[in-house]
């Protein structure tokens, strides 16, 4: 169902209102609830707001063509009036639609016409047909009883009928969850005219203080449209009768009162026109009396929330009605300056600070380098909704790199997904420590590296680019192995698929680099959102967060040549377990602190025979 807008009307500039004493502002500006949000339609100008599923509030606003001669010609002027009113309300309801609705879910302009089309057939057998067949039926009953309706009696009773009909109909239909959504915009939009008819300061806060009902809604005016129809269908029943047209059925009837139904819409209009350039006193308030309590069914107390959208709607118009050198915008148009803004604001909320953030979200959406944004000029609203997209998962907790697929580490740009950890600045210290140990003798020439448990293989590409040695990456994971060689492509390195040492065979190795899951499996709960929605896998290190480091300790000297190395990334306070695991088999142990201060590394080298004795 179309949200009854308010219709346009010529107004005075102020009156003043008797009863409370207060000074109000007349304005030109009159709206129609949309599909989560308002439009508001000024003197030159029409906007639309819309707030989307992510929260923010996207507008789009339009340029009006200026007065027509039928603008000055009574009763031509309202038919004008309402069939622009229910093309442009179809209209500006699918432009809401195609807004707070995925592309793919947005119905078509030729399934919407359809509905739209459907939804006119069953007014006119609603309105139309039922009501004069309820007519014929009471004219039969009250028969029976040998009392004869007049046609101006009949007339009366199809009028109330109808009247009843449509009464009820907004009473059902604004019992559903979806439509009271949109009253309630409907309601936002009366409350903000009516805010700003009041001389008040446009903010939510004082909008949600105002009114409901408007002298000048939709509603009010197809109230006036079933009584004007009373007396306009009457006469002409009249008419028909006394020209012995009598007789010509309920289709007949019904053929008629459709070729009528433009004067009763004109009619109605000036009606509506009149009352709101009048005072208010007894007469007048008593006229507008059952229009403002049918604004009950069509109208409800707005969230605050759709207040600001309304705000948003409203002050658009007055800009561009104030300012004619404003030019008009679609939705999802924003400089990138103004997308910047829009999306820092929503990282902010969250707690994500880093104004780098935004260059990278935006950029990953438009596709494009961040260095070529300040050549973008404008969005699209598709390209909104992707700038939105990957903002609302950085809200959520997403770590960054998963969200733009990428991720630097020592100094090297790595390809990362769900599948893999996200490389740490602590790593490097694992990365940095393992590389200057392998140069330290010929630049690694000749010497063999596993990377054991490698993840994305960040530590194994470090080592394969700044070292000469033979590099091997493992992982039980096929989808960090499907990382770890999109990573390793063009290095040399092998990729091999082992759940720990168990597929490597007979193979040793030189050195042996781990970053092993670390962290006690009842604080994974406890951790940051990017940082617990990462491979929990790649996490859990066990009870008590060493099982990988007693399965290294148990088995890495077997799987190192002698004099061979051990290199593994530990919890902040691991050290003193670690060393301990590692005592039988290993010499020399020793702990390098990252850059907080924290240990981080452990470095350990094979026991020789003479040694181990």
């Amino acid at each position: 169902m179309r949200a009854e807008n308010c219709l346009i009307i010529d107004l005075s500039n102020e009156v003043k209102l008797k009863e409370k004493e207060v000074k109000v502002k007349r304005t030109l500006i009159g709206g129609q609830a949309l599909m989560e949000g308002v439009m508001m339609q000024g003197a030159t100008s029409m906007a639309m707001a819309v707030r989307t599923e992510s929260g923010d509030i996207l507008t789009e606003t339009k340029r009006l063509k200026g007065k027509r001669w039928y603008s000055h010609v009574p009763i031509v002027r309202g038919v004008v009036a309402f069939v622009k009113s229910l093309i442009g309300g179809t209209s500006v309801l699918l432009k809401s639609a195609e807004v707070i609705y995925p592309e793919e879910e947005t119905p078509s302009k030729g399934s919407f016409a359809i509905a739209t089309a459907l939804g006119l057939v069953l007014a006119i057998a609603m309105f139309m047909l039922l009501p004069s067949f309820l007519a014929d039926m009471t004219e039969k009953l009250f028969g029976i009883w040998g009392i004869s309706l007049g046609i101006l009696w009949k007339s009366l009773i199809e009028g109330v009928i109808r009247i009843l009909i449509f009464v009820l109909y907004l009473f059902i239909v604004s019992r559903l969850k979806d439509i009271r959504r949109t009253f309630m915009y409907h309601g936002a939009e009366h409350r903000t005219i009516n805010c700003f008819e009041r001389g008040m300061e446009l903010t939510p806060e004082n909008v949600q203080k105002c009114s409901t009902r408007h002298n000048r809604c939709g509603t009010t005016f197809l109230f006036f449209v079933m009584v004007v129809s009373i007396l306009v269908f009457s006469l002409a029943t009249w008419l028909m009768s006394l020209l012995g047209w009598s007789n010509i059925g309920v289709f007949g009837r019904m053929g008629v009162r459709l070729l009528l139904l433009p004067l009763v819409a004109g009619l109605s209009y000036e009606l509506l026109r009149l009352l709101a350039k009048l005072p208010d006193n007894k007469f007048t308030n008593i006229i507008r009396a059952p229009g403002l309590a049918l604004q009950r069914l069509t109208t409800y107390p707005p969230e605050i929330e759709m207040a600001e959208v309304a705000i948003a709607s409203f002050n658009l118009v007055l800009e561009m009605d104030e300012n004619p050198d404003i030019l008009p915008h679609k939705f999802g148009e924003f400089t990138m300056p103004e997308l910047k803004k829009l999306v820092k604001a929503r990282l902010v909320k969250a707690g994500v600070t880093e104004d780098a953030e935004v260059d990278w979200l935006i950029a990953a959406a438009l596709r494009k380098k961040r260095g070529e944004l300040a050549s973008v000029e404008k969005t699209t609203l598709a390209e909104y909704r992707r700038v939105a997209e990957l903002a609302d998962k950085r809200v959520k907790g997403v770590p960054l790199d998963y969200i733009i697929k990428r991720s630097d580490f020592y100094g090297i740009k790595l390809s990362v997904d769900e599948n893999v950890l996200v490389p740490r600045l602590d790593t490097e210290i694992l990365a940095d420590e393992a590389i200057k140990y392998i140069n330290s003798g010929n630049g690694g020439e000749g010497l063999s590296v596993l990377d054991l448990m490698t993840g994305s293989g960040c530590i194994a590409r470090a080592i394969a680019e700044k070292t000469h040695a033979s590099v091997t990456a493992s992982d039980v994971s096929d989808g960090a192995l499907t990382v770890a060689a999109r990573n390793l492509e063009g290095t040399g390195a092998e990729v091999v698929k082992s759940d720990g040492f168990s597929e490597l065979g007979g193979r040793t190795f030189d050195v042996i680099v781990s970053n092993p899951p670390y962290i006690r499996s009842n604080e994974i709960d406890g951790l940051q959102p990017e940082v617990k929605c990462q491979p929990h896998i790649a996490l859990d290190g066990g009870e008590d967060g060493l099982n990988f480091y007693r399965l290294i300790a148990d088995n890495a000297a077997a799987f190192l040549n002698r004099g061979g190395a051990l290199l593994l990334e530990i919890g902040y306070d691991q050290r003193e377990d670690v060393m301990r695991l590692l005592e039988k088999d290993f010499t020399n142990i020793v702990c390098v602190k990252d850059y907080g201060g924290n240990d981080r590394v452990i470095f350990a080298e094979k026991k020789t025979t003479e040694s181990a004795e």
